[in-house]
Formats: C-alpha cells, sequence, structure tokens
C-alpha cells in the first residue's frame, strides 16, 4: 500500500509538472504573439512618420478615414471569426492587424515628442508587467473587477465618440485617466483569464488560435493603456 501510495503521489506530481510545463509554454506563446505584434506596430508607425510624403498622402487627404477605421473594422472581425479560422490565417490577420494598427498609430508623431513616446512606452511597459504579473500569479478571482471594467470601457468609448464632435479637452482629460485605470485592471483580469483559457483546451490547432485571441486582448490592453498615458503624460508639439 505503501509503494502504491509512493506511486501514486509521484505520478500525481509529474501530471501536475506536465500541466505547469504546458501552461508556461502556452502563456509564452501568447506574449510573444503580443510583443511581435506591438513590434511591427512600432516599427510601421516610426517608418511612416519618418516619411513626409506617405505621412502627407495619408493624414492630408480621405485616406486617413480608412487608415483610422480599418484596424476597428479588422479587430472586429477577429474577434468573431477566428474560432472558424485555421491557425495560419488567425495568424496572418493578426500580424496585419498590427501593421495597420501602426499606420493608424504614426498620427501620434504628429502630435508628441519623440522623446515623450519613448518615455510613455517604457512606462507603460513597466505598468503592464507588473499587472500581468499580478494578474498571473494572484490566488484572487478578478471575474467580478472584470465585468466591472468591462462596463467602464464601454463608457469611456461612448464619451469618446461624443468628445469627437465636442472637443472638450476637460473631457479628455477625464477619458485619459479613466483609460489607464480601466486598461490596467483590464490587464491583470485578461492575463488571468487567458490562463484560465488553457484547461479548456485539447488541440494543438485550438490552443494556437487561443494564444493568438490571448495575444490580441493584452495588445489591445497595451495600446489602450499606452494611449491614455500618452494623452496625461506626452509633451505636445
Amino acid at each position: 500500500m505503501d509503494d502504491k501510495k509512493i506511486f501514486g503521489q509521484t505520478r500525481t506530481i509529474d501530471m501536475s509538472h506536465g500541466i505547469d510545463q504546458g501552461l508556461r509554454s502556452y502563456m509564452l506563446n501568447v506574449f510573444n504573439y503580443m510583443a511581435i505584434g506591438l513590434g511591427m506596430t512600432g516599427l510601421t508607425a516610426f517608418a511612416l512618420s519618418n516619411s513626409p510624403e506617405m505621412m502627407a498622402a495619408i493624414w492630408g487627404t480621405g485616406l486617413k478615414w480608412v487608415v483610422m477605421l480599418a484596424p476597428l473594422a479588422m479587430v472586429f472581425f477577429l474577434s468573431f471569426k477566428i474560432t472558424s479560422l485555421s491557425f495560419s490565417s488567425a495568424q496572418l490577420l493578426f500580424f496585419i492587424y498590427a501593421g495597420l494598427m501602426g499606420l493608424s498609430l504614426s498620427s501620434i508623431f504628429m502630435v508628441f515628442t519623440g522623446q515623450s513616446i519613448t518615455r510613455v512606452f517604457f512606462i507603460t511597459a513597466s505598468l503592464f508587467g507588473a499587472m500581468s504579473l499580478y494578474g498571473y500569479t494572484t490566488k484572487r478571482d478578478l471575474t467580478s473587477m472584470g465585468s466591472f471594467l468591462f462596463m467602464g470601457l464601454i463608457g469611456i468609448i461612448i464619451a469618446s465618440l461624443v468628445n469627437l464632435f465636442l472637443h472638450s479637452s476637460a473631457m479628455q482629460f477625464v477619458i485619459s485617466v479613466l483609460g489607464v485605470i480601466i486598461f490596467t485592471g483590464l490587464t491583470a483580469y485578461d492575463v488571468q483569464d487567458i490562463k484560465a483559457l488553457y484547461h479548456d483546451m485539447d488541440a494543438s490547432d485550438t490552443m494556437g488560435k487561443k494564444a493568438i485571441i490571448g495575444a490580441l486582448r493584452l495588445y489591445l490592453d497595451f495600446i489602450n493603456l499606452f494611449i491614455s498615458l500618452l494623452q496625461l503624460l506626452g509633451d505636445r508639439r
């Protein structure tokens, strides 16, 4: 009986070790995809900002509306259709989306100084990293917090649309402050939720697509947190 008990304990430990290794590999894929996406976005935005001809062709014409709205259309398409796509298609569309977002974000170089953009990026990365670690390690269930933050997200989206017509600097300040709070909290919630999704997967193709979905969620958290902080801390030209 002792041998069986010891054997049973050893087997449990081995299974647990396998799950931990699989989870770490899955989460690493999520963050790697997110990092590659951010890299593509940053390089695209920077390269475009250094081409006055391209900037004028986009932001000086009606093409700017296509550049601004294309990422939004793409993210909705990815969110609703990714389960029916193959892994390779989902991967390709994610990288196309990251590139389109880079075109859209090139406009920040016309508004803010390059030095302040770099400074805010590192502030964002530090805050995002801290909240990701919290979301991954905490034993607290963040589900209720996530629901509350999602409601707040809907609120700032509506407020942002209204402010497109009002052009109120005071409202923009409030939106930016709320954006920092909401996307900081959503980072922790999303990491915990993405981690939980690992246990609901079986096929490798499903795991790959789930990693893309997770990367997209964290990518959006990072980008929106960065933009909110830039509105508050960026030095305008």
